[in-house]
């Protein structure tokens, strides 16, 4: 009785290691693709390191969403792969103990990566978006520049209209601008100049913008009058603080939900717009992905299993695949279910079906000792990459 608990313990402590290392890496990879904003960040508009430290952590809860799943299946698959190359699979069939006396430790590893999954996807992501969506209005509501962009009519501040042709982002100048002021009921203020620069004063929460060489056409309404005021230098000030408010008071999007205001939402409307179907593909892919970790752990020990000491890389690249396939079928299902013509709760929950079937399957096949034709699968792979390499 003492010989299968001892290889459970020696299998579960054989995921650990890749395990921590895996997460690690993916989540590097995750944020390689967050490395050209993060960059721009720091150089153009001089955000603080602690700063953009902070938004990096608040958006990897997000991450870690997909992170984890990957990373239980590639370490379950890297685990048997090397008890496969060792022999030691052979070892413990020649003891008595099938395939199926091998999932206990995979199940319970596979568990843990649902706890952490769903830990994430009820509570780090909501947390970590909402935060990142505040951290976002303190750093625009403090550097107005960043909210500009060249050749778009911003209309986030309170009867103010700005069109800025160019942003030299290095020197703060800004080329070919055009201002239509609207604070004044009875009046119509309209700025062109074709150079200016910003700056910004935190304290008060104001920024600056300083014309040069252009012209005011100033229309008053009631008077039915027009003037035009030619200028060297002009100075507008614009309030940063309420187009900071205009920005928070916008409704969350449903990954900044938490999942009680998910589940609210479903109680107060009886709507079936897009809001609605992105809200309740959302709900679903929440509580089916962390499942993914059982889905996608069990098809990575036939895998692991059947893959040959020489054949190591294709096995890994074979689980990659599949991974991929996983993801395709949600990208899929999210689609289609976001337009209404595709049921979301099918296309949230059919990538767990279908590999967990196909796991399922390929283990049975490889308890009954019937191979899975990974050779002919890689003479396939093998033979269609040299075909498109010519």
């Amino acid at each position: 009785m003492k010989t299968p608990s001892l290889i459970n313990r020696y299998i579960f402590k054989e995921f650990v290691p890749p395990f921590v290392v895996n997460v690690l890496f993916f989540t590097f990879i995750f944020l390689m693709a967050e490395l050209i904003q993060i960059t721009n960040w720091i150089v153009n508009y001089n955000i603080n390191l602690s700063t953009i430290l902070r938004m990096i952590f608040y958006q990897t809860p997000f991450f870690l969403i997909f992170v984890i799943p990957l990373s239980i299946m590639i370490t379950v698959l890297l685990t048997f792969l090397k008890l496969s190359s060792g022999n030691e699979i052979l070892a413990i069939k020649s003891s008595g103990i099938s395939i199926y006396g091998l999932l206990a430790p995979v199940c319970a590893f596979c568990l843990i990566g649902f706890v952490l999954t769903i830990f994430m996807t009820l509570y780090g992501q909501a947390w970590g978006r909402s935060a990142l969506r505040e951290l976002t209005v303190q750093v625009v509501s403090e550097s107005i520049d960043i909210g500009l962009k060249e050749r778009t009519f911003d209309d986030s501040f309170s009867g103010v209209t700005i069109y800025v042709n160019e942003i030299n982002l290095k020197n703060k100048n800004l080329v070919d601008v055009f201002i239509e002021d609207n604070r004044q009921p009875e009046k119509v203020n309209t700025v062109i100049a074709p150079r200016g620069i910003i700056f910004n004063d935190p304290d008060t929460a104001t920024a600056h913008l300083r014309l040069f060489n252009g012209s005011i056409h100033q229309t008053n309404l009631n008077d039915k009058t027009a003037h035009a005021i030619h200028f060297d230098t002009y100075e507008i000030s614009l309030d940063t603080s309420r187009s900071a408010a205009r920005k928070d008071a916008k409704p969350k999007r449903p990954k900044e939900m938490s999942i009680g205001e998910l589940r609210r939402f479903f109680r107060d409307t009886d709507t079936k717009d897009k809001r609605y179907f992105s809200i309740l593909l959302e709900l679903h892919r929440r509580l089916s992905i962390p499942f993914g970790c059982f889905a996608l752990g069990l098809i990575a020990v036939p895998l692991g299993v059947q893959a040959r000491p020489a054949k190591r890389s294709f096995g890994l690249v074979l689980g990659l695949l599949f991974f991929l396939f996983y993801y395709l079928l949600m990208s899929m299902g999210k689609v289609y279910g976001e337009t209404g013509a595709y049921p979301p709760q099918i296309g949230m929950w059919l990538p767990n079906a279908v590999i967990g079937g196909l796991g399922a399957y390929f283990l049975i096949r490889t308890a009954n000792e019937r191979t899975l034709k990974l050779d002919a699968v890689n003479h396939w792979l093998q033979n269609l990459l040299s075909r498109w390499t010519r």
